[in-house]
């Protein structure tokens, strides 16, 4: 028996939730340890009821990770534990995180920012505006978009993540064995060359709506911040956005009209400081302090190409005349209120048009 094999039984034992395997391997020492050890002392540790470890020792649960890991091999699935050196790093810092991760597709989370991005199936044409066009300005900071493969606000991240040829990661309800919703299938060989899927379910467990809950806590679990684009009062999203919150990680949400019912719980969020307030890229980049060098490295295009509104075009007549210039002088000949030129001059720097320099000077590239 390896100590795959052993979580894997452990994993099968029902009522034996993450956190308590966990802890019963950080007294024994192993999962093939608390297999092997006898129940009286396993009652011993604090927090281990009966109820835990009535049917720990039952070779059934042998069984059935021997014909699990048939399945993992046959498939080609990644089976990561919660103490090898590629489970996820944010996901490694919650105590209920899966003590087995199944996973396919070309994932790679190491040294990357993971947001996850997500709300209601019922997405309205604002949100979904909204959404494409937010990874389409984060794409300079080359971010994994996480999400859940849903209808609605789910699938649209995951889309505009690959229009953008960013990695994009799905976290399953149910097993790698099959695909909800079965009309997403189209975008699986896409998802699976640029990200993958994320399950802790296995392929014999049955689909179950409450599933969503379950899955819910890796999608928080996985990233450094959870962006809620639209939901309605109650749904599977707030309940995001809770887990995220106490995984002490930032949460973001879009305003929205009070009378638009699928902004009412992202208003909410708000309203009660459970989210930050998100209207633009530069919300993120301020929050999260994003640095200039996780930008993805891409060529600049030319001016001529490059769309910009009346106020950015007179920024940059000034600069390409003026030459390097500071924020404060910028403001006073361009006629612009500083704080609404620091947002400006963020997203000409997102366009690759200027670049700043120390002591709040900027010039064109």
């Amino acid at each position: 028996m390896t100590e795959l094999d052993a979580l894997l039984c452990l994993q099968h034992v029902p009522n034996l939730g993450d956190a308590s395997i966990k802890k019963l391997i950080q007294t024994v020492g192993s999962a093939i340890g608390v297999l092997k050890e006898k129940k009286s002392n396993l009652l011993k540790i604090d927090g281990i009821g009966q109820a835990k470890v009535t049917s720990i020792h039952d070779e059934g649960h042998l069984k059935a990770a021997e014909k699990e890991r048939v399945f993992i091999h046959k498939n080609n699935i990644q089976a990561i534990t919660y103490r090898d050196k590629d489970y996820p790093v944010h996901l490694s810092q919650c105590i209920d995180g899966p003590v087995v991760l199944f996973g396919s597709g070309a994932i790679k989370l190491k040294d990357q920012l993971v947001l996850s991005v997500v709300g209601t199936r019922k997405i309205t044409r604002y949100g979904a505006q909204f959404c494409e066009e937010l990874i389409a300005e984060l794409a300079m900071f080359n971010p994994v978009i996480v999400s859940g493969f849903a209808y609605g606000v789910d699938i649209t991240a995951h889309k505009a993540a690959l229009e953008n040829k960013l990695q994009t990661v799905a976290c399953l309800a149910h097993g790698l064995n099959q695909i909800y919703p079965k009309t997403h299938k189209q975008y699986m060989a896409a998802m699976e060359a640029n990200g993958g899927f994320f399950t802790d379910f296995w392929s014999t467990d049955a689909f179950n709506p409450q599933n969503f809950l379950r899955r819910n806590r890796i999608i928080a679990g996985l990233s450094k911040a959870t962006i809620v684009i639209e939901s309605a009062d109650k749904g599977g999203s707030l309940v995001t956005a809770q887990i995220a919150n106490s995984y002490f990680r930032d949460v973001f949400a879009v305003p929205g009209k009070t009378t638009d019912p699928y902004s009412k719980g992202c208003n909410m969020l708000i309203k009660t400081q459970q989210a930050h307030m998100l209207t633009s890229v530069a919300d993120l980049v301020y929050i999260l302090n994003l640095k200039k060098e996780t930008l993805k490295k891409a060529p600049v295009q030319k001016e001529l190409f490059i769309q910009l509104n009346t106020n950015e075009q007179r920024v940059y007549d000034f600069l390409k005349k003026e030459g390097r210039q500071d924020l404060d002088n910028i403001a006073l000949h361009c006629n612009l209120p500083t704080y609404q030129l620091a947002g400006m001059l963020l997203t000409l720097e997102l366009k690759g048009i200027l670049s700043p320099l120390p002591g709040k000077m900027f010039e064109l590239i």
